[in-house]
């Protein structure tokens, strides 16, 4: 089970973005061991929304050519690692 719900990290990410309060004063809000973790649940929630703020819980399984393609596509475009 995930440690922080995403409902929660949308919560703190929400008051982050809204300006009222910065990461240290989160992080002794709410308890959380470092700013890091709220920084990373920013900038997933910037590049991805609230999606990226949910726990993947599939397990896939890639080739290797798909692994390639995609290196390939990520050297030759500037396409992010993320996409």
């Amino acid at each position: 089970m995930a440690k922080y719900s995403a409902e929660f990290k949308c919560k703190v990410v929400q008051e982050y973005l809204n300006g009222d309060i910065g990461y240290t004063a989160l992080t002794k809000k709410y308890e959380i061991p470092a700013k890091r973790l709220i920084q990373e649940w920013v900038g997933k929630y910037r590049a991805m929304g609230k999606d990226g703020l949910q726990r993947s819980r599939k397990k896939e399984i890639y080739s290797f050519q798909f692994k390639v393609n995609a290196v390939e596509l990520y050297l030759s475009t500037e396409i992010s690692y993320q996409e």
